[in-house]
């Protein structure tokens, strides 16, 4: 009752982010220029300028990251730091794996769906069995089309039967939203049970990520986190900060908690956070060269609406039961894809020579061109050059060679096991 009454209240849980490719950084310092979230930035004497930041909306840590030197970028409609000045994006993304980072990721589109068919509804929309999923956890699913595209991927979060949580990307949110109301409006109209959908806009979200981070959070709240699997939550105070919603997961590979809290406490909480010795601020570019050696998607680059989850091998969050019904969009394109496979899969690749990016070509052993790159960056973690991207089936066997047409030059390549680092995600013992 506790976490229902939190989410009507406005807490929530917060998806596994949407952040900015890593070699943004690296271009802007190389070349002078870069395209943020689809924004023009130029860079002058080593610092990120854009005339567009300050017509981005603010998330409640705006003030706090001027304070400590957050390089603002616009983002997806806000104004985000994508590094701190001080570190740096290889020694953020290092300080995560080794201890723990906190990240600003109010700028996710918070949904509460509510009311006797809210998972009916839900799963009118999405893949997942929302209706055996047990409450106080949640999992990643993706709202599908008619094609079985990916309108975008997101976090739901079982409350109770009547209460859900939902948690997707900033960058789809007036998509999500529009398809959404749409949808709702044709189930309340012609079903015999009602749903309601709000948007919460009075909280904010930090995510604390890195094998330090459940020591660092234990101290500062009486909630037993041993206890907290990974996709589990609780209702909870925080540094004498009452109304945290407190849930294990996020967008690194690493165990870590992202943490709704409302809006006028969040620099308060973010403060107590930095008085310990293993908390440093990190920002969107170690955020997605994290997420890139944890082998997560990326929406829009690595999945899209022209992607089914089961090219991107997303197959686990279609629910066995919604397989034996069929009653999600695309779902005759996805079964028969899962029956007969697909024709191309998401790999993991790594490469010699200069970092491959998006939109590079993907050759085989006797030059046939078979996918394209989606994602990729060095990997500060091993010190190698990483990728994901879309290939071929038959070429999609661990250890194959294949070669990258990157600054028109070939380079060699191995597809390679994703996530590239191991994962530690908690579970309780």
């Amino acid at each position: 009752m506790a976490a229902a009454r939190a989410i009507q209240s406005g807490h929530f849980l917060s998806r596994i982010g949407y952040d900015v490719h890593s070699n943004v950084v690296q271009r802007c310092f190389a070349t002078g220029w870069a395209t943020v979230g689809r924004c023009r930035c130029t860079v002058q004497n080593g610092r990120l300028l854009t005339t567009q930041a300050s017509d981005a909306k603010k998330t409640p840590l705006y003030d706090f990251h001027l304070q400590h030197g957050g390089k603002i970028v616009p983002f997806a409609g806000w104004a985000l730091p994508i590094q701190y000045t001080g570190s740096g994006l290889v020694q953020e993304h290092l300080h995560t794996r080794q201890e723990c980072s906190l990240f600003d990721v109010s700028h996710m589109l918070q949904l509460t769906f509510g009311n006797s068919g809210c998972v009916k509804f839900l799963e009118s929309l999405i893949v997942t069995d929302v209706a055996n999923l047990p409450q106080g956890r949640g999992t990643l699913s993706v709202f599908t089309n008619e094609n079985g595209g990916i309108i975008d991927d997101l976090i739901v979060s079982k409350i109770s039967d009547e209460s859900i949580s939902v948690v997707s990307n900033a960058a789809c949110s007036e998509k999500v939203v529009q398809h959404i109301q749409t949808k709702m409006n044709q189930f309340n109209s012609s079903s015999h049970q009602s749903v309601d959908v709000k948007v919460i806009t009075n909280r904010g979200l930090l995510a604390l990520q890195g094998p330090k981070s459940a020591v660092v959070l234990q101290r500062l709240t009486n909630s037993n986190l041993s206890q907290i699997p990974f996709m589990g939550y609780t209702n909870s105070n925080i540094a004498d900060i009452d109304g945290c919603f407190i849930a294990r997961g996020g967008y690194t590979g690493e165990d870590g908690f992202e943490i709704s809290v409302p809006s006028d406490y969040c620099a308060k909480l973010a403060q107590e956070f930095l008085k310990h010795p293993e908390v440093k601020l990190a920002g969107l570019g170690a955020r997605d060269s994290l997420r890139l050696e944890a082998g997560l998607c990326l929406y829009g680059n690595d999945i899209d609406e022209e992607t089914t989850p089961i090219e991107a091998g997303l197959a686990w969050t279609v629910g066995k039961a919604r397989r034996n019904t069929g009653n999600f969009p695309g779902s005759d394109t996805i079964i028969k894809q899962l029956q007969e496979g697909p024709s191309r899969k998401r790999v993991g690749l790594i490469s010699t020579g200069p970092p491959a990016r998006g939109g590079t070509k993907i050759f085989s052993s006797h030059d046939d061109e078979i996918g394209i790159i989606t994602s990729g960056s060095p990997s500060p973690s091993l010190k190698k050059n990483i990728a994901m991207g879309y290939i071929k089936t038959a070429f999609c066997k661990i250890g194959t060679e294949v070669q990258l047409q990157v600054r028109n030059k070939k380079v060699n390549a191995t597809i390679a096991r994703m996530p590239f680092l191991p994962s530690n995600y908690y579970n309780v013992k």
